[in-house]
């Protein structure tokens, strides 16, 4: 079945084939990737190209190339692979990536110049970057640390930006028309992956259109398990429901993971109009839509002694995005360039489930519209100083709804909803001024301010479920954040930068109204008196290139002070402090603020770029975090904090061959410093925590004619069983991969 995908492939690789002529390719092919790049530019730290040497941030760059030669199944598996970002997962259809010690609403994901995050963006663990198609991304930037002057709220460990695919005018006499295709084959889960994407470019318009349809089956885990455990991450039983009757069935191969299996389909379109030299205008729309996703964690808890559901998976996800860009050149006083980016997004998620045993199912459905404009301005002054400022403004409303279903009579019912039942809205505005000065050659200054102003309110209609003292939950929030940066380039291949900044975040409605089982008998309710979270950031950079620019360290240090933290902790409801809950009795928390809290850490870096064939890297990052108790006079670790993790690598390159052998290692989370709130899932781990590992790993590409190539990879060589920290789901064991990749 999964052979018809590559049909419309090849059909459009033949039909593309007779238009060859008249091709002009999507990228240099012959194009050799250097870890050793000190001419790289970025995009995202002001929101202008800047020279990566010249800012004071710890940017990491993906580039298509990079993305293409790993590839990945998903952008989370995208942030895996370059062995900087760690990254959760609940679920096969999943990936929560962590930024120094934060992670999911603490982390703005943005795409295109549009933040992502939205008024339900949870503090536990997300799948939202799964909607973002890997394949058309152009390049990603992952700027660590608070970013909160240029993008407000949200931006605590960083921000993580996709920058897609652009269309491409025409520069000659003919029509420039190209097609990029691939298709891949995935033996972990038996992924079938068929994408396209074309573009037809004339002088003055430009259409890029994208398809990239993906199937994954049930993932097969490492039949190697850790010492300590062996039946840890095994999959013994599954539930069915046979003759109207749940039944709890023996797997045959346990390291088969059942029921983690999803499909997904995106789309793009964006059309690009040059009215002048001077000015452009883009419009950008982008869609995906998955099947349901199997929550796999909660299909494999027990609870006396059987599966505690037959049924628990996310409903279709379904993200709708489309932007208008307007990009002017000016010579004028006011600026230099200008971009205004207006934006509306709906997203559409749900979450149903169903005990074991039992006829009754549960939906609960989420809906978010969400309105953005931006407006980014530039203007250099007097050469040695450049001016950024600029407004940007959202607006979100949140639509919570839910029943139950009685799967034999098909009667419905009422049931709780995830959010308040008749309704949320947030909004925000915000102003922002950023500076940059070249005191000299080998100094320049970084500065700049924003004032943020965000507005929540929560409607809660029917209290029947839950007797809340209240019927409204209403916020608003302000907040003045700024950063100082400086960076020196003495000589001799030296780089300094030290940065201090502030970071923001303002209670959403998630954080604010949620009424969420975040494990099996604790229970997440309201907290209307939530605070923003503030967040005083100070790092150092050392940077060396020797070796006539061929070889680089790098050692990143850095202390993040957190007010106001926002962490789950024991709550009294109307008194009680349990309450029942679907059936069991719950211990009740709500997110709420600690005294203070902190995180420190540190990156760093060896590359090398030996001759033009062969390439070094190896990277390791490490982070510690812990909130004060007062009331308990206790130091607790902080949730989301990783293990030490990094990887290591050597490639050898030529015009035609690619190859890469390397190493992705994870260090031990050890039980003592598990966070208590439950957001860590210590209930998927060990009994000694979560064990360190390490995966072997070659990958090569090789280009058949000249615009074809092979893509072969075998993963986890060694078929070790592992799971990444505070994951509910095991890794691939050993896989195959095998793309085809054409360009006309």
């Amino acid at each position: 079945m999964k052979k018809v995908f590559l049909l419309p492939i090849l059909s459009l690789l033949f039909f593309a084939k007779l238009f060859s002529q008249e091709t002009v390719q999507s990228q240099n092919s012959d194009t050799i990737y250097k870890y050793v790049n000190l001419n790289e530019v970025v995009f995202s730290a002001n929101k202008v190209e800047e020279k990566a040497s010249d800012v004071p941030y710890k940017i990491e760059i993906l580039k298509s190339r990079q993305i293409e030669f790993s590839n990945p199944q998903t952008s989370a598996d995208m942030l895996i692979n370059s062995g900087k970002v760690f990254v959760q997962k609940s679920q096969a259809g999943g990936g929560s990536p962590v930024l120094r010690g934060f992670e999911a609403s603490r982390v703005l994901l943005v795409v295109d110049g549009v933040r992502m995050n939205n008024a339900i963006y949870r503090a536990g663990h997300l799948q939202s970057i799964i909607t973002v198609d890997n394949n058309m991304i152009d390049r990603t930037e992952v700027l660590f640390g608070p970013s909160s002057v240029i993008y407000g709220s949200d931006a605590l460990g960083g921000v993580i930006h996709f920058y897609t695919k652009k269309p491409k005018l025409q520069t000659g006499d003919k029509i420039n028309f190209g097609v990029n295709a691939m298709t891949r084959y995935s033996s972990c889960n038996n992924e079938a992956t068929a994408h396209v994407d074309f573009n037809i470019g004339l002088k003055k318009i430009a259409f890029l259109t994208s398809i990239t349809f993906s199937d994954f089956g049930d993932m097969r885990s490492g039949n190697f398990s850790n010492p300590y455990d062996t039946a840890f991450g095994k999959r013994y039983y599954y539930a069915e429901r046979i003759n109207d009757k749940d039944s709890m069935l023996v797997n045959k191969d346990p390291n088969i993971q059942k029921q983690s299996g999803y499909n997904q389909i995106d789309l793009m379109e964006k059309i690009l109009f040059k009215q002048s030299d001077k000015i452009d205008h883009l419009v950008n729309i982008q869609y995906s839509n998955s099947s349901n996703i199997p929550r796999y964690d909660r299909l494999t808890e027990f609870s006396s002694g059987i599966l505690k559901y037959a049924e628990w998976y996310y409903g279709p996800q379904t993200r709708m995005f489309a932007s208008y860009k307007l990009n002017v050149r000016s010579d004028g006083k006011l600026f230099d360039d200008m971009n205004v980016i207006m934006a509306y997004q709906n997203i559409d998620e749900s979450r149903i489930n169903r005990r074991f045993g039992s006829s009754k199912k549960t939906y609960q459905i989420e809906n978010v519209s969400v309105y953005s404009l931006n407006a980014d301005l530039k203007k250099v002054v007097k050469e040695e100083h450049e001016l950024r400022y600029g407004i940007e403004a959202t607006y979100n409303n949140v639509l919570s709804k839910a029943h139950s279903t009685n799967i034999k009579t098909g009667v419905e019912s009422p049931s709780s909803t995830r959010y308040p039942d008749a309704g949320s809205t947030m909004n925000s505005f915000a102003a922002y001024v950023s500076h940059s000065w070249d005191i000299s050659k080998k100094l320049k200054l970084y500065d700049g301010v924003r004032f943020s102003m965000y507005g929540l309110k929560a409607n809660f209609a029917d209290t029947t479920f839950f007797p809340f003292p209240y019927k409204t939950a209403e916020q608003n929030n302000n907040a003045i954040t700024g950063n100082l940066g400086l960076v020196a380039m003495p000589g001799k291949g030296w780089r300094f930068s030290v940065l201090g900044s502030t970071g923001f975040k303002s209670p959403n409605v998630d954080d604010l109204t949620k009424v969420f089982e975040s494990s099996a008998g604790i229970l997440i309710v309201p907290n209307p008196d939530l605070k923003p979270e503030y967040t005083i950031n100070g790092e150092l950079t050392i940077e060396k290139v020797c070796d006539e620019d061929k070889t680089k360290t790098e050692l990143t240090g850095f202390y993040t002070f957190l007010n106001n933290s926002a962490v789950v902790k024991n709550f009294k409801l109307n008194g009680n402090d349990s309450i029942l809950f679907d059936g069991t009795i719950s211990k009740v928390v709500a997110m709420q603020n600690a005294n203070n809290a902190f995180i420190y850490g540190f990156s760093g870096g060896f590359y090398s770029d030996f001759n033009d064939h062969f390439s070094f890297r190896s990277n390791i990052t490490f982070t510690y975090g812990r909130y004060n108790d007062t009331e308990n006079d206790k130091v607790i670790p902080l949730d989301h904090i990783p293990p030490i993790h990094g990887i290591t690598g050597l490639r050898y390159k030529t015009k035609k061959f690619e190859s890469e052998f390397y190493a992705i290692y994870n260090g031990w989370k050890r039980k003592k410093d598990y966070s208590s709130s439950g957001e860590d899932n210590e209930q998927y781990a060990t009994s000694v925590g979560m064990p360190s590992w390490i995966t072997l790993n070659v990958k090569v590409a090789y280009k058949i004619p000249k615009n074809t190539s092979v893509n072969i990879g075998l993963e986890n060589i060694l078929d070790q069983h592992y799971r990444y920290f505070a994951s509910g789901f095991s890794a691939p064991g050993r896989n195959l991969v095998v793309s085809l990749r054409c360009i006309f």
